[in-house]
């Protein structure tokens, strides 16, 4: 009897095996006929979302979601329609490791787009694996090294928001991405999509939350230097004043003048990109160009400033289609003997007061050597660009400690 117990075991065994190899060999003498005949058995994995690096915005603490698109193709038609497409995230989100599961995608094999969400847990680096099946067995696989969810800003104005400081800086952590509106990269100035091809406070002040909330950064740097607000404001807006630089602006009469309307446009298409709700906030940095220039003519007094600055808050936000948060900083600072200008810092607080936007950091704080050319510049130093963000972090992290519903713990 136990002479019978083991032959039939090896039996099963070998069964087993056979059936493995025959469902191998099925699919490949149905590749290889399917060759001769012109109609193949190749196919190709082509992933539009995630990207590498990129950064989904949580929606909770605890997770986010993870949109996953694409194409899946043969070479050429083919008779063989697949069977199924898989996928999984391994690594380790701010809770431990992800189970690493493979699962179902839904999928038509008539159709060869593809689109699913996945509920994912906030954290990362994860490691995305796909891979499409043929009568069970694995024919075409691809991956997308870094995913992360997170949380993602959108860094707006002139130049002290951009890349024009004296020291470039890179993320420390490893953890902080940039967005150019195609694609994602580590976070190194000079930051993509933004003007300037110098240093920027937004390395250091993405490793700050980093570690601060244990979860991946995504910036997206859309500022240009030397702006003043009236040039981000909508196509067609009449301006009352000429702002020092005109190259956003269209004469359209004897001393009328409208907006371009450029930037307004790329400004809110970079949100759009991201989706609804698709970031934490907009972080607001400008008012050199409007505070006190050398042409007076040139200069916007602070009631049409806060005109202004609260015309670009709502019209982005009817734009993107959301009511997205805005932290607007003080700023009017142009050299050591003019380091703020209080009209137009009564208008930035205005908007603060009005609850149009959230109080972001009292920047004209930053004298001496915080400015770049030994303190003589507009510009920030390498000092001043770690000062700069430490300023942000302050204004930033208490609010995002509330939006998320709990007290974050620090290193």
């Amino acid at each position: 009897m136990l002479k019978i117990k083991i032959s039939l075991l090896r039996f099963e065994k070998h069964m087993s095996c056979l059936k493995k190899f025959a469902a191998s060999f099925a699919v490949f003498i149905a590749a290889y006929f399917c060759h001769a005949d012109d109609s193949v058995a190749t196919f190709h994995i082509n992933l539009t979302a995630p990207l590498d690096y990129q950064i989904v915005q949580r929606a909770t603490a605890a997770v986010g979601t993870l949109t996953i698109a694409g194409t899946v193709l043969p070479e050429i038609k083919t008779a063989l329609p697949l069977d199924a497409l898989e996928v999984r995230l391994t690594g380790k989100s701010a809770a431990g490791e992800l189970p690493g599961q493979w699962q179902l995608l839904p999928f038509d094999a008539r159709v060869a787009s593809f689109r699913s969400e996945l509920t994912v847990p906030a954290g990362g680096w994860y490691r995305l694996e796909m891979r499409a099946l043929l009568a069970g067995v694995v024919i075409t696989a691809t991956n997308v090294e870094h995913v992360g969810v997170g949380e993602i800003f959108v860094i707006a104005g002139q130049s002290n928001s951009a890349n024009y400081g004296e020291e470039k800086n890179a993320t420390q952590t490893g953890l902080v991405a940039a967005f150019d509106g195609t694609k994602w990269q580590l976070a190194k100035d000079p930051e993509p999509g933004a003007g300037g091809a110098k240093g920027s406070f937004l390395p250091p002040f993405g490793d700050a939350l980093v570690v601060r909330f244990h979860v991946p950064i995504g910036l997206v740097a859309t500022g240009i230097g030397s702006t003043s607000v009236r040039e981000w404001l909508p196509a067609g807006t009449p301006l009352t004043l000429l702002p020092p630089l005109t190259r956003n602006v269209v004469t359209v009469g004897n001393g009328q003048w409208v907006v371009a309307g450029k930037i307004f446009e790329s400004f809110t298409a970079r949100m759009k990109a991201l989706g609804t709700n698709g970031f934490r906030a907009v972080l607001w940095h400008q008012g050199e160009s409007d505070a006190r220039q050398s042409d007076a003519t040139r200069t916007l007094p602070g009631e049409l400033y806060r005109q202004d600055l609260e015309q670009l808050i709502r019209a982005s936000r009817q734009n993107i289609g959301w009511n997205a948060p805005w932290f607007v900083a003080q700023v009017s600072y142009h050299n050591p003997g003019d380091t703020a200008s209080p009209d137009l810092r009564a208008a930035q607080k205005s908007v603060w007061d009005d609850g149009l936007a959230l109080p972001g950091p009292d920047t004209d704080t930053l004298t001496g050597m915080m400015r770049e050319k030994n303190g003589t510049g507009i510009h920030f130093s390498a000092q001043g660009l770690q000062a700069h963000a430490s300023l942000w972090i302050v204004k930033i992290s208490p609010w995002l400690e509330q939006q998320l519903g709990e007290v974050q713990k620090t290193n």
